[in-house]
């Protein structure tokens, strides 16, 4: 099968890129699909806009402390392994005690930061229920295992347990759906999401020849991968604030309605977000590839990148916000309708998502890990200030311009870098598609 032609794109070498992210591609969205119809719309419809602000505001609190919990080991621990496989069993070993430490000592952050929020502003969300989420923060520690699998380029096995995990995620809550099981067993639910997918590496890890019995512990391995892995901790909470203090501000200004409304919208706008993932992994090795032989293909590979991200992520934004109104109409009920305009303004942030995935890789691959730290801090601030001067006024539409200007901020901020500007104004050229008409026009 052919791939459709872009113009202004080499036909063959979107075709290569296609392929190498197209097994990829075709699992996560395919658990895309099935997460949106059950997590989304079912469960969303069957709970109500109140219950179901109620069952996200758990995860809104706990994400900040996960980011904590995983230690910025992930893809550090895959490096380690990569340089060193004779130490397998101490470096998980080691890895996976951390994470599990981590876990238990991100529990009374997360009741002190509840208790603070509560004290200012009744939380309709008791804390019994967001203790239960917490714990998912413990059972991810079996998540290491993901760095061994990454390290060996086994991804599929692991891609295999997320769409499996996935799928039994959302028969687990149909099936709640349908037996009209109260929302304390949704709450349980997010913990259980956790839990299948921490089962289904363990299986996987022992089915290739591996022993758990085999890990060990070592507090010089701790020491050292604590000192590597700092600010990859401080990155990765940035990153969580970035993305998700929307909705932990909507619960405190608002209610829990609003919060309801606004998940849905947040779930259908993100759920395209892993595009631009698997597109820059799969075709980022050939652009460095290009860095260490041709500057100039270098950076016209890199200008072809950032054209790729605008062409789709435009197209989503396009089609999304003009369709909102059907969407909502067609698969809420009307309690839901008011986030319509809403998702017409937030999907558009999806397009300095895409930006960002892309240009991100760039400063990893150019070594300013800091100025990408420096970004996302600044989109946070952005996020949060907005938050604070237009929840009150214009409730969770508000919320959605303070997104879609924070991401905007956060991803263009490299074009006052002087090292990075050139890389900004490359950005620049792609979102207002004068790249792509040249490549036409040059056709």
């Amino acid at each position: 099968m052919r791939i459709p032609s872009i113009p202004g794109f080499d036909q063959q070498a979107f075709e290569k890129y296609f392929k190498n992210t197209g097994w990829l591609m075709l699992a996560r969205v395919g658990s895309l699909a099935i997460g949106v119809i059950i997590n989304n719309f079912a469960l969303s419809n069957y709970l109500g806009a109140k219950a179901f602000g109620i069952l996200n505001y758990p995860m809104a609190i706990v994400t900040f402390f996960m980011a904590i919990a995983a230690l910025g080991l992930d893809g550090l621990v895959t490096r380690e392994l990569l340089n060193d496989p004779d130490k397998k069993d101490v470096i998980l070993g080691t890895s996976f005690w951390m994470r599990l430490i981590a876990g238990f000592a991100t529990l009374p952050l997360v009741y002190a930061v509840y208790a603070i929020i509560n004290h200012y502003r009744t939380i309709d969300t008791p804390f019994v229920y967001v203790l239960i989420v917490g714990f998912t923060s413990v059972v991810q520690s079996v998540n290491i295992i993901d760095s061994f699998f990454q390290s060996r380029v086994q991804g599929r096995a692991i891609m295999y347990v997320q769409v499996i995990g996935n799928l039994l995620s959302a028969a687990i809550k149909l099936g709640f759906i349908v037996l009209k099981l109260p929302l304390v067993w949704f709450i349980y639910s997010l913990l259980f999401d956790a839990i299948i997918i921490a089962i289904g590496y363990l299986i996987t890890y022992l089915k290739n020849h591996n022993k758990l019995g085999s890990w060990q512990y070592s507090s010089a391995i701790a020491k050292h991968l604590l000192k590597l892995s700092w600010p990859l901790i401080f990155s990765a909470v940035l990153v969580s604030i970035y993305m998700k203090i929307d909705q932990l501000m909507i619960a405190s200004y608002l209610d829990s309605v609003q919060l309801g409304i606004y998940s849905t919208v947040a779930r259908l706008s993100e759920s395209w977000y892993f595009i631009p993932v698997a597109i820059v992994n799969s075709v980022f090795p050939a652009i460095m590839n290009a860095r260490k032989t041709d500057m100039e293909r270098y950076h016209k590979r890199l200008q072809n990148m950032y054209d790729l991200m605008v062409v789709i992520s435009l197209s989503i934004a396009i089609i999304m916000s003009f369709g909102s109104s059907i969407i909502y109409h067609l698969v809420y009920k009307p309690q839901f309708w008011s986030g319509a305009p809403v998702l017409a303004v937030h999907v558009w942030a999806g397009i300095f998502v895409f930006l960002g995935s892309a240009s991100g890789q760039y400063l990893i691959a150019e070594g300013y890990t800091k100025l990408s730290m420096l970004r996302t801090g600044v989109g946070a601030v952005v996020n949060i200030v907005l938050n604070i001067m237009l929840l009150p006024r214009y409730g969770i539409l508000g919320a959605a311009y303070a997104t879609l200007a924070a991401y905007f901020i956060a991803t263009f901020f490299i074009v006052f870098i002087p090292q990075t500007r050139e890389q900004g104004l490359r950005m620049l050229k792609s979102l207002f598609l004068i790249s792509l008409f040249q490549k036409i026009v040059k056709r």
